[in-house]
């Protein structure tokens, strides 16, 4: 819509600005953002041939010069002959059409989405509490219970893995949280604090028994190894159905990352904890895509109206992108008459897609590409390093063979022959 709509953060009107950060992150494929660009790689990703043109120095990760990148993506986009671009603020959803928006999306699109989906369908600011790998958790102090052996809705009595605390470990992570580094927002990224997104180290600052009395509240608690009440408790929720996930519950935070790492592993049982997504709060549009979007992220009235980019849930440029990737495939599919696909959720694509299709629409937050979404290895290595090489070679291995399978059509670039259309 730029420049006949401006935002508070965008400074051109080319495609593809980036205002918050200039990396894609990692390119190696034992990572888990590595191996979400080689598959986009596979698919023929032109943001990421942009991204390969404006690299600079970064190490392993791919950073870009912000101005080369835009430019790049804007004049592949503009200067071909079958793309026409319209300037002007999309207040409707049209059908055929990716609907690819962010976190800065119009009020009256926004509006309209939320209308079409329901009053309930469209949070407008993420408050994300940390995930941690289940497997890097000390099982010899947590304990698996539920407040006063409750049942949940799917009959288990431990669905909540439980950290205790004693008096001076409560302290000591008081302190320290209360005094650790937080980000600054910018300006357009403000965000009204209440009760339902209220950042941990916030809380913690209005008095040193403020976490008792709310996510730290021990009530209704055993801890096994004592048989009596923790003074405080830190609670892990399931994020995926296997539970290899768990999500450090009321922890919305601002601090930055290296400050949760350090101040998080203080919590005991999580002093090795391997970070799968770090907290954040932030201004964001997105949709419950569990609830109200089909496998391949459309509206379920009308298959042709995709979604793409952050407003499905995802988190990152490189996730975004990767949405509206795979949405260009599906819509350019069903133009021709086939049926939408998803990759195998042994890829780090297809497992996102997993997650906005499974995921609890209850506790539904943005989520970004990490191992603990794809399926476990039949027999997996204790070795992290070799056990993430593996998933890799598994993960290029089943997207090479669902292309062939499905007859994907892959174009490299946007230099497609007349009367193909490009994806």
């Amino acid at each position: 819509m730029r420049p006949v709509r401006g935002t508070a953060a965008h400074k051109t009107d080319r495609l593809a600005e980036l205002v918050c950060s200039n990396t894609f992150k990692s390119t190696e494929v034992t990572n888990a953002h590595g191996l979400l660009k080689a598959e986009m790689r596979e698919l023929g990703s032109v943001v990421l041939e942009a991204a390969d043109a404006a690299r600079i120095p970064a190490g392993t990760a791919l950073a870009v010069d912000r101005d080369l990148f835009s430019a790049g993506v804007h004049d592949r986009v503009t200067s071909h002959s079958r793309v026409r671009v319209e300037r002007g603020e999309v207040t409707d959803l049209p059908s055929p059409a990716i609907i690819a928006t962010g976190p800065l999306t119009s009020d009256a699109l926004a509006e309209r989405i939320r209308t079409r989906l329901g009053i309930a369908s469209l949070a407008f600011y993420d408050a994300i509490a940390p995930i941690v790998a289940a497997e890097s958790l000390d099982e010899s102090v947590v304990f698996r219970a539920s407040r006063y052996d409750k049942e949940t809705m799917d009959g288990e009595s431990d669905a909540y893995v439980n950290c205790p605390m004693d008096r001076p470990q409560y302290e000591a992570f008081i302190a320290a949280l209360s005094e650790a580094d937080q980000f600054t927002a910018h300006e357009f990224d403000k965000v009204p604090y209440f009760d339902g997104c209220m950042p941990v180290e916030e809380i913690a600052r209005r008095g040193p028994e403020s976490l008792r009395f709310g996510p730290m509240k021990p009530v209704g608690l055993e801890d096994p190894r004592t048989g009596r009440r923790p003074y405080a408790v830190v609670q892990l929720r399931a994020e995926d159905r296997a539970g290899r996930m768990r999500n450090l519950v009321g922890f919305q935070t601002r601090l930055r990352i290296p400050e949760q790492q350090r101040v998080f592993r203080m919590i005991p049982g999580l002093e090795n904890a391997e970070f799968l997504r770090f907290g954040s709060i932030h201004r964001n549009a997105y949709v419950n895509s569990p609830a109200s979007l089909t496998p391949h992220l459309s509206l379920r009235d009308d298959p042709q109206v995709l979604f793409a980019g952050q407003v499905t849930g995802v988190e990152g440029y490189t996730e975004s992108t990767a949405s509206g990737l795979l949405a260009a495939i599906n819509l350019d599919r069903m133009l021709r008459g086939g049926q939408p696909v998803v990759p195998p959720p042994t890829t780090m694509l297809g497992a996102l897609y997993r997650y906005l299709r499974e995921a609890d629409p209850k506790h539904f937050q943005p989520m970004n590409a990490n191992f603990g979404l794809v399926d476990e290895l039949v027999d997996p290595p204790r070795d992290k390093a070799k056990k993430k090489a593996l998933y890799a070679e598994r993960a290029l291995r089943d997207l090479r063979a669902w292309v062939d399978a499905g007859g994907v059509s892959v174009v490299r670039g946007l230099a497609a022959p007349t009367g193909h259309r490009s994806v």
